[in-house]
């Protein structure tokens, strides 16, 4: 009875069963490496790919960049009612231009920060110290530019700025239209306002034409208008996308949209104080 069984050991040294090494990191990641929109180019179905398909990222995703965009208006309305509304720190802002340039040296450092690195973007709680500081300073210069204009119409160009900036974000969520593909055309129609705002910047200080500049703000706040677009659906998975971990750059960029949206309605709109 003994010698009719047939052991594991047996059995293992009769087939010569060799199992595998496991694959190295090289080997393992050969298939490819993710990019922006989260895709891995060349891997095959064993590999698992984070992609944009997946509902519950985009959607944390969005609801962070609005959640966070939403508590930059709401300080930038308060910082522009406050200079709007208060006679003495409207005259204490206007007394004292020293703090509108400090506020924008903050601006340009803060944002170009922002901007070109990538770590501290990323990384907090470093981005959103950094983009809270962008929203003091760039709320600042909001506010003291809303100051010179008369009451009433600052508070129509919010208005409208809110109906404006609301259509253009329900367009961007519904339409079938990609504005990611559309970069060349922005970045045309953007070039082409820069030189113009260089030239005028000239032109003023000899001729001042009352038409060319209104005319100048209404073509910038049409380019910011078809920036938000473009910026809202970055948030999307359309053909250009944000990484999930760029939710910082993503507020940032279509808040930015918003107040240039802004500032240009009142130079359309806004009435001067006299």
């Amino acid at each position: 009875m003994s010698q009719g069984k047939v052991t594991v050991t047996d059995k293992l040294n009769e087939h010569s069963l060799v199992l595998p090494d496991p694959p190295n990191y090289e080997e393992a990641t050969r298939g490819g490496s993710p990019n922006y929109s989260g895709v891995y180019p060349g891997d095959g179905e064993s590999l698992t790919e984070f992609r944009w398909d997946d509902q519950n990222i985009r959607r944390n995703f969005i609801r962070k960049v609005f959640a966070i965009l939403a508590f930059q208006l709401s300080i930038t309305l308060a910082i522009v009612s406050l200079f709007t509304f208060c006679d003495p720190i409207k005259d204490y802002i206007h007394s004292n231009p020293g703090w509108y340039w400090a506020a924008y040296v903050v601006f340009l450092v803060t944002y170009l920060t922002l901007l070109i690195f990538k770590r501290p973007r990323r990384q907090f709680p470093w981005n959103m110290i950094l983009l809270a500081v962008f929203t003091l300073a760039l709320s600042y210069m909001t506010g003291m530019l809303s100051s010179y204009y008369n009451t009433m119409s600052v508070i129509i160009c919010l208005v409208i700025t809110v109906l404006v900036c609301l259509a253009i974000t329900i367009f961007s969520f519904q339409t079938k239209i990609d504005m990611t593909s559309y970069q060349g055309v922005l970045l045309t129609f953007c070039t082409s306002l820069c030189v113009c705002a260089v030239v005028l910047s000239f032109l003023i200080h000899f001729l001042y034409v009352p038409w060319l500049q209104t005319l100048f703000a209404g073509l910038a706040a049409i380019l910011f208008c078809l920036f938000l677009a473009f910026d809202t659906q970055m948030l999307m998975g359309k053909r250009y996308s944000l990484c999930p971990e760029d939710y910082v750059f993503a507020t940032l960029s279509i808040y930015l949209d918003i107040v240039y949206i802004f500032s240009f309605f009142l130079q359309l709109f806004g009435c001067e104080q006299n």
